[in-house]
């Protein structure tokens, strides 16, 4: 216990070292400052009292150059490499800039005031390192989601022998046994065993999900309650969660245009600083008449105030908390460029079937004629197609299992392709088919079930019509694919911010008008083919400006490719939606939208804000500066403070608060912040 107790503290103060490590250089060098300052103040004492202060080596003015020349070796040794290698290379850099400005100072008497530059600008380097390292602790902490052991079975029996591996060392078609309160070790699917399974890691779901046989799990989701029996589908170095966290990775490389511009402003900047330098210390010392001192002093100020610090970070902590935000919440973003294009779309254009709806068809009404009822009609209709492989024989079959009905085996069954069924159940004869059909027999629908197949069918519903031992139309079944849950609220959610949201289906005119008079879209259209998809997409475009394209990654793929952002449903994380797509909802809930849209408004009204201080900042500091009305001290401490305040400003980013189920948040309503999409009637 002592020896685990020990082992404990090492790791915990390992831990707290790691965390302080980078603040041993600015705070070496902030003492080495102050001890220099004292020393200094004390050779002006002894001066002041005395004539003959002793050896010169032992002087405490000497004893004080020797300290300041420590504090310039510890605090700017990096920035000296940094900027050394950057001249080698023929550019010009924000570490030389401090650096030549320090040196500069040093060499008119000033060595204090560059010992101080040295000093911030390393507390400045590490208070960025921290800043930048909080983005990435959402990487680390998906890292530490990985699974990193397994219990593998031999068998699904109760006796079946269990091995403890590591995750690593399971392949597909394995069995591993999945205890309460472990992690799921690979992708797989439930072969026995029902138990709620928290799948927070991988689809940002807050509520645990139910899980039993058929079912697929992914690597990272933690068991809750009862035992699972899990059949391994992929290895764990190729699952789900880790190829989230591989293109995480890889979206926190991918730069942003505002970003990449500043990248390259930055070079250009920095050489117009030094030239800008060069040209004031000449008409300092030619036509302002000012001494040698006053005008290298005036120089390594604007030196400093003029580097382009807080302008460089204006942009990457922003994007980088951004994308981490969107990690931990369920959205994948792909990079920096796709989180900054979702920010200025103006249309949103959705997919029908399986991203606005489920995709399933289900049994939404039944209306009888006496003397049948709806039990009676739906229990034959069953029966009749339960040998057929139809969607909509699937969804007559669940609706009758989930009522528990009876349902004897057919005696005999025959398929009439386009039309519908003929069987024979129980001895008596069944006809389940389409309206069109009962009416070539000379069966037309009649009075009330008349009226009711309109209704049915303006509601975008499609209707089979059921007759027993061929007495004329018994009664009407209706099928429909339902809307996506929330998937109203989301619409609505978009419309909140401005944007303009459209459908798109390749189903006929009237199925799909009543669906988006349903969800309340903007526009529908509908019979699309994939290239017409792409047709609408670029129309839209140049009516609205950029479109945003959400799909279920596989059918829609060449639309998702096409749009200025493609926002895949995740499916889980399929491969298709993973890769084709610049933007994945990993649970499939289209409220996140709504979220994810905000966020990147956010994320380039911060960015802004960044832009619009720093330069402010570098715009008032110059003035005052090339004035004479601000000291090389001064100067540092505002420029080092307003590259700080940047950094942190775009951590807030991570505090980034996403949208409830319950409609449009105020903070996704306070991050619309740009003007709304004027209106527009159908094309």
């Amino acid at each position: 216990m002592a020896a685990a107790a020990q082992l404990g503290s090492t790791v915990t103060s390992d831990r707290t070292l790691a965390r302080f490590r980078p603040l041993a250089v600015p705070l070496v060098t902030g003492l080495l400052v102050v001890a220099g300052w004292w020393l200094e103040s004390r050779h002006a004492a002894v001066a002041a009292l005395t004539s003959s202060p002793g050896p010169l080596l032992l002087r405490p003015g000497w004893a004080a150059l020797v300290v300041y020349a420590l504090a310039y070796l510890v605090g700017g040794y990096e920035s000296a490499r940094t900027g050394w290698h950057a001249l080698r290379r023929g550019r010009i850099d924000i570490d030389f800039l401090m650096v030549a400005a320090a040196l500069g100072a040093a060499a008119i008497g000033q060595a204090l005031d560059g010992a101080i530059l040295i000093f911030i600008f390393a507390l400045s380097n590490a208070l960025e390192e921290y800043a930048t390292g909080r983005t990435r602790k959402a990487i680390e902490a998906l890292v530490r989601l990985r699974p990193t052991r397994a219990r593998r079975v031999t068998s699904l029996d109760d006796a079946a022998e269990t091995e403890l591996i590591t995750a690593d060392q399971l392949r597909p078609g394995e069995f591993v046994l999945v205890l309460p309160g472990e992690q799921v070790p690979a992708d797989g699917v439930v072969v026995r065993g029902i138990s709620a399974v928290d799948t927070s890691a991988i689809t940002g779901e807050s509520i645990p999900q139910q899980r039993q046989p058929g079912d697929q799990l992914f690597a990272g989701s933690v068991n809750r309650e009862g035992a699972l029996w899990l059949r391994v589908e992929r290895p764990a170095q190729e699952s789900t969660l880790a190829r989230i966290i591989q293109l995480v990775e890889q979206a926190q490389q991918r730069k942003a245009p505002t970003q990449l511009f500043i990248e390259r402003f930055e070079q250009v900047y920095s050489a117009l600083v030094v030239a800008g330098t060069v040209a004031l210390i000449a008409a300092g010392l030619t036509v302002l008449g000012w001494g040698v001192s006053q005008t290298i002093y005036r120089a390594m100020t604007v030196m400093v105030v003029a580097s382009p610090c807080a302008v460089v970070l204006s942009t990457m902590p922003v994007m980088l908390s951004a994308i981490a935000s969107g990690a931990r919440n369920g959205v994948l973003f792909k990079g920096a460029l796709d989180l900054e294009q979702l920010a200025g779309v103006r249309v949103v254009a959705f997919d029908k079937t399986g991203t606005l709806t489920l995709g399933l068809p289900q049994l939404v009404a039944i209306h009888a004629r006496p003397p049948f009822t709806e039990e009676q009609l739906l229990a034959a209709a069953a029966a009749a197609e339960s040998g057929s492989e139809h969607p909509i024989a699937g969804a007559i079959l669940e609706e009758a299992r989930r009522r528990g009905l009876s349902l004897p085996s057919p005696e005999h069954s025959r398929t009439h392709p386009g039309r519908g069924v003929e069987a024979v159940v129980s001895g008596d004869r069944i006809l389940v088919g389409s309206p069109a059909w009962f009416h070539e027999m000379g069966q037309p629908l009649d009075g009330e079930l008349a009226d009711a197949l309109a209704r049915l069918e303006s509601a975008g519903h499609t209707a089979m019509v059921l007759s027993i031992n061929g007495s004329g139309p018994a009664g009407i079944l209706a099928v429909a694919d339902r809307a996506r849950p929330h998937a109203r609220e989301a619409v609505q959610a978009l419309q909140r911010l401005g944007l303009r949201v459209v459908m798109l289906t390749g189903d006929n005119e009237r199925v799909a008008q009543a669906m988006g008079r349903e969800l309340g879209v903007d526009e529908v259209y509908a019979g699309l083919l994939p290239e017409d998809k792409m047709r609408i997409l670029q129309e839209l475009e140049r009516r609205y400006g950029p479109v945003a394209m959400v799909g279920d990654g596989i059918n829609d793929a060449p639309a998702l490719v096409s749009a200025a952002v493609g926002i895949a449903m995740g499916r889980a994380g399929t491969d298709v939606a993973l890769e084709t797509a610049d933007v994945v909802l990993m649970s499939d809930e289209l409220v996140r939208l709504e979220g994810a849209v905000a966020l990147g408004r956010r994320a380039e009204r911060v960015v802004r804000q960044n832009l619009a201080f720093a330069f402010g900042v570098i715009a008032v500091l110059l003035v005052s500066a090339t004035t004479g009305h601000l000291s090389l001290t001064q100067g540092v401490v505002g420029h080092e403070t307003s590259t700080v305040l940047v950094a942190l400003n775009g951590l807030r980013l991570l505090g980034f608060r996403w949208p409830r189920l319950q409609g449009a948040s105020a903070e996704a309503e306070a991050a619309a912040g740009i003007d709304r999409v004027a209106e527009a009637g159908p094309a």
